[in-house]
């Protein structure tokens, strides 16, 4: 039964809204912090703060990471409308908790749990989206669409936003604005949501899940400790890299030989499932490269304050905004999403590349060019995937493979933040050692100049590694088909 014969199409579009407005509060989330990251620092840990920077967005990540394959089966069990529903919840308690933490060791450990329910704003609204759509829309980019439109969007007020409430209020009210959000969501969703019962019940894999969650743990602290806090060839990493290669060989069995494995390995016979879960997790830490550290040069190599550096994203996200809508129309008047896959990739990669190559005296003119076309990157890559992988699975799996795109990306933006953290406190150590980078701005003269000048130097081999991940996505994509065979329309449950 069609959710069709449940809403009437009023009820439909005012559903199609509600995920909308689900869709901005995930991604307002995952930029509204980058705005904030300096008056955080500033007022729980002055000294050390930087340094534990990244894990603001790993944590939040990693929760998230672990709990998608759980979320996906769950969709495909128990229905997407209840799992929503759950997430969303789960999302305000933590959003809750992280504005009254009073120390950066309470805010990571509150923004894990928010990553806990916020691991299912994003995908699992997808699968509703999915399960709303008309079936004459499906395979017309429409989803496609609406997630480059709504990134651009985020990625420009988020961060707007989070600058605003920061220096007018306190970076505490990033979290709190959460909460009305939030509340709307649940109640609509309540309410206007009505998608046929579940057929049957099943088990659940949860050992699969919990040797998800030990692999993505290990996998990120090997990337934030390693050649920072631990040499590479410590005891400490070389046990957590045999460690977290263990845990990937027990998923891997677990999810050959489990009867409903949260990530089943049939869908890697899919070569477009294939290629779409690399290429997102590639472009998950290329994209969390270019937000976090695009505001960290500003405000601190530029020294412009947090609401006029958000204001430099808006470039960015118009070009996400405006090519995600054209992307939009010209596929679902038959052009493949391929097409835009590779353009976008290739976009993408000139603009890191471009903005590795800028010091502290380029025009912030040109930077903003270079966010343009960034923007115009992204918008195409976005979103495509989700689509293009939704029309190559088999029905029955339509949620494990939508919050599986999603698990790559979010493992992908986990381990982005923690290599380019690395990355950058590495490069800054080699220009000035023993000084913190939290340190740069209370310097003076000339040591405040050379300070500027390897900060620069340190953030543009982030950009240009970036830059290197969405080389390799564009090759990735050349390789995907330029017809993907649609599935049969997904089975729809409550």
């Amino acid at each position: 039964m069609a959710p069709a014969a449940l809403m009437t199409p009023a009820q439909r579009n005012l559903g199609m809204l509600l995920c909308l407005v689900t869709i901005v509060l995930a991604v307002l989330d995952m930029n509204i912090v980058s705005a904030a990251t300096v008056p955080i620092v500033r007022e729980l840990d002055p000294v050390h703060g930087v340094d534990r920077l990244p894990w603001l967005v790993s944590s939040f990540a990693l929760a998230a990471t672990a709990l998608l394959p759980l979320y996906g089966k769950l969709c495909d069990l128990y229905g997407a409308k209840r799992v929503l529903l759950g997430a969303v919840a789960t999302f305000l308690v933590g959003s809750a908790l992280c504005g009254f933490a009073q120390s950066m060791g309470q805010l990571i450990a509150f923004r894990a749990v928010q990553g806990i329910g916020g691991g299912g704003l994003m995908s699992v609204t997808m699968v509703v989206v999915a399960h709303l759509k008309d079936p004459a829309e499906r395979g017309s980019g429409k989803g496609g669409a609406m997630g480059g439109v709504v990134a651009g969007i985020g990625m420009a007020v988020g961060p707007l936003i989070g600058a605003l409430l920061t220096d007018h209020l306190s970076w505490r009210w990033i979290f709190y604005v959460n909460l009305p959000l939030g509340l709307l969501v649940l109640v609509g969703t309540a309410l206007v949501i009505k998608l046929p019962p579940a057929v049957g019940r099943r088990s659940l894999d949860f050992l699969g899940a919990a040797l998800a969650a030990a692999f993505a743990t290990g996998l990120l602290l090997v990337t934030e400790w390693g050649g920072k806090d631990h040499a590479w060839t410590s005891p400490v990493i070389l046990g957590l890299v045999a460690a977290t290669l263990a845990a990937l060989g027990l998923f891997v069995w677990r999810q050959a030989t489990a009867a409903e494995p949260v990530l089943p390995l049939s869908l890697f016979r899919i070569s477009v499932v294939r290629l779409g879960f690399a290429i997102q997790g590639l472009v998950g830490m290329a994209l969390t490269g270019s937000i976090v550290y695009v505001m960290l040069y500003l405000q601190i190599a530029r020294g412009i304050d947090p609401t006029s550096a958000s204001l430099y994203l808006t470039p960015m996200a118009g070009g996400m905004t405006a090519v995600g809508l054209l992307a939009g129309r010209l596929t679902a008047r038959g052009h493949a999403e391929r097409t835009f896959l590779v353009a976008g990739a290739g976009c993408a990669a000139i603009a890191l590349l471009l903005l590795g190559l800028s010091g502290p005296t380029t025009g912030l003119w040109a930077v903003c060019g270079e966010l343009v076309l960034l923007g115009f990157g992204m918008g195409q890559l976005i979103g495509q995937l989700v689509t293009v992988v939704q029309e190559s699975v088999p029905r029955h799996q339509l949620g494990v493979a939508t919050t599986g795109i999603r698990f790559f990306q979010t493992l992908g933006s986990a381990l982005g933040a923690a290599l380019f953290g690395t990355v950058l406190a590495r490069a800054f150590a080699d220009g000035e050692p023993g000084l913190p980078l939290g340190a740069v701005r209370t310097l003076g003269g000339a040591a405040r100049e050379h300070a500027l000048r390897s900060f620069t130097d340190a953030v543009d081999v982030v950009f240009l590694s970036a830059g290197g991940l969405l080389v390799l996505v564009l090759l990735l994509a050349l390789r995907v088909p330029r017809t993907v065979a649609a599935a049969e329309p997904p089975v729809l449950a409550a």
